[in-house]
């Protein structure tokens, strides 16, 4: 019986060949034009080659004000889509599905790189800050600038920039999209209530601070083929005190489905810090799977497919979580960084045979003839490609 994680998964008019996908991560190697380069094609490429059914870029920002850095890749402009389109091209020709993800960092914009401790530029760096903006002028971390409040109209500006920046990943070649809204980045700043305290129509209860990101999901479907699928990545928690809670999401999932978002990528926390990184109010370490819980219940309480994601590591444990119908896809975010060949293990792990046919055909003929060297001591089995006895002696270059 083939795994459920190695069997294809149907979105719309799009078919992913199996359950793994590589979750976005940013990668801050874009200039400050937001270009993605080689070594975005490089990096993306790789796990084609290795397997994975679905490959997200990272998040493309759809106004250069929403970049976290300046190293972060954008698709404010139709500059972007050629250098994208080489990427969702290289994905789509070794079998896997190219995916984008879109979004806005908001109030956590204007900051160093992570590695370079992910604190807000001054103008004593050098690096020139930005202003920063968000639903409410409140810093989104002890330290960070204070974002300018939207108004209604910038507001609309904004969607109108999520609007067009679907237009051009689907004119770079992406058959899925993805829109960030999580993580304490603009959209969650209006969805929670930590964030968000306007007293507009954007604000005050439930359906005003859901508004925001409704807009943008009619937006993205007005520009976005009717065939290809929209997830939208929800911190389905806040995991703070008066924060949202996994009863708010399954609502926005419902409403969001009835603009035609055809799945939830759950992920948490990060309103209210300078990351998204498990809670440290928590006082303890995430575990394995530690959002699959939410991913569940968003997926039983909206009816709509999740796809689980957060310190997922071990093919079996991520196949369990798909026989238990706690997801219907798996995303593999720093696991994949790790071993970027993590799905084609997995795929040799979950397959009883344990042989090397799923496999790149390339890449594959070598490690079975060095499986065969390590298992067997009659020279009769070294030989390079099948191992049969009449077959003349090869060498290997």
């Amino acid at each position: 019986m083939t795994a459920k994680l190695l069997s294809p998964f149907t979105l719309r008019g799009v078919t992913l060949p199996n359950r793994m996908v590589v979750s976005p991560m940013q990668m801050y190697k874009s200039g400050p034009d937001g270009l993605s380069t080689d070594w975005h094609l490089v990096h993306l490429g790789k796990y084609a080659n290795a397997g994975f059914g679905t490959i997200f870029t990272e998040v493309l920002c759809v106004e250069p004000r929403g970049r976290s850095t300046y190293s972060d890749a954008g698709i404010w402009d139709d500059a972007h889509v050629k250098p994208l389109k080489r990427i969702a091209d290289f994905i789509r020709e070794q079998g896997s599905v190219p995916a984008a993800q879109i979004g806005h960092c908001g109030p956590k914009g204007s900051r160093q790189r992570p590695y370079e401790g992910l604190q807000p530029l001054s103008d004593e760096g050098s690096e020139a800050p930005w202003q920063v903006v968000a639903s409410t002028a409140e810093p989104s971390a002890p330290g960070y600038q204070t974002p300018h409040a939207l108004s209604i109209d910038e507001i609309q500006e904004i969607v109108a920039a999520f609007g067009e920046g679907a237009r051009r990943c689907d004119e770079a070649g992406f058959d899925v999209l993805d829109v960030h809204a999580a993580h304490g980045y603009l959209i969650h700043s209006f969805l929670s209530p930590l964030g968000n305290k306007r007293t507009d129509a954007y604000g005050g209860d439930q359906a005003g601070r859901m508004r925001f990101a409704l807009d943008i999901a009619d937006a993205l479907r007005r520009n976005w083929p009717d065939e290809k699928p929209i997830l939208y990545r929800l911190s389905c928690i806040d995991r703070m005190e008066g924060g949202l809670e996994v009863e708010d999401t399954v609502a926005l999932a419902r409403e969001l489905q009835a603009r035609g978002i055809d799945a939830i990528d759950c992920s948490s926390g990060g309103i209210k810090g300078p990351n998204s990184l498990f809670s440290l109010a928590t006082k303890a370490p995430p575990t394995q799977g530690f959002q699959v819980p939410l991913s569940d219940a968003v997926k039983h309480g909206s009816e709509m497919p999740t796809m689980a994601v957060g310190m997922i590591m071990d093919p079996e444990y991520a196949e369990q979580i798909l026989q238990d119908d706690k997801a219907d896809l798996i995303a593999v975010g720093r696991q994949a960084l790790f071993n970027p060949h993590w799905a084609l293990h997995a795929a040799r792990a979950l397959n009883e045979g344990q042989t090397f046919d799923d496999w790149p055909p390339n890449m594959g003929w070598w490690l079975e003839v060095r499986q065969r060297m390590l298992t067997s001591t009659n020279p009769e089995d070294w030989r390079i490609g099948p191992a049969a006895a009449n077959a003349p002696n090869q060498a290997a270059d």
